[in-house]
């Protein structure tokens, strides 16, 4: 992917998952952010559910992303401001509005958790391994709701930021705030991705989580 991408971004840095870090990245316009693998241990498992995750990252924002699950022959895509496709399909994520009953997929005890703290019934997925995949199923409108604990990285999440944005979604963290890339740190904080429609509900019930004294455990997880 590299010897594909460099030539055609000659101006832009490189940030993965599989390459030592060049602090010269933090200087460029453009950033290519990539995991060649994202659910490593569903691959070596003969899992379906892993991806190839691909981003352009200008400014610390991304503007064009692709998420390709080889194994469920999936591709997601998106460019900013002009949509977001699975297999060349439009894509917009579910019209629920309210969370009581959604369908939310993420690390089961940290799910289950945000579900008690919240006094709500939650229809909880079974674990989807590849991070960049859970979230696109919320731009599909596939699931409501995705989280991820707080061990998730920039590679992890650029490309799906970008499809959920581009399908009506939002990703942001527990405080609600919107991702910036291409910072010198790239490891996350819990990550919220639901509908925009969708968002404050699911950041608060994440808040009234994360003041509860089982959370810390769930991260282990």
């Amino acid at each position: 992917m590299r010897k594909q991408l460099r030539p055609r971004f000659r101006d832009a840095g490189w940030l993965s998952e599989e390459t030592e870090d060049d602090p010269d990245r933090l200087s460029r316009e453009l950033v290519i952010v990539v995991d060649p693998i994202d659910g490593t241990r569903a691959f070596v498992a003969g899992d379906p559910r892993w991806t190839v995750s691909i981003a352009l990252v200008r400014f610390g924002r991304p503007v064009a992303g692709v998420i390709y699950a080889p194994a469920l022959e999936e591709t997601y895509a998106a460019s900013l401001g002009g949509g977001a496709t699975r297999n060349g399909e439009r894509i917009k994520v579910s019209a629920r509005a309210v969370l009581e009953g959604a369908r939310i997929g993420g690390p089961r005890a940290l799910t289950e958790i945000v579900a008690r703290a919240s006094e709500i019934s939650l229809s909880l997925e079974p674990k989807i391994p590849s991070l960049a995949y859970r979230i696109a199923l919320v731009a599909s409108g596939a699931l409501d709701l995705a989280l991820a604990c707080d061990k998730a990285h920039d590679w992890d999440v650029a490309a799906a930021d970008l499809v959920l944005s581009e399908a009506g979604g939002r990703l942001v963290d527990a405080n609600g705030e919107p991702l910036t890339y291409d910072r010198a740190e790239t490891l996350r904080p819990i990550l919220v991705a639901a509908p925009r429609r969708l968002l404050d509900a699911a950041v608060a019930a994440v808040s009234a989580a994360r003041r509860g004294p089982s959370l810390t455990g769930a991260l282990r997880v």
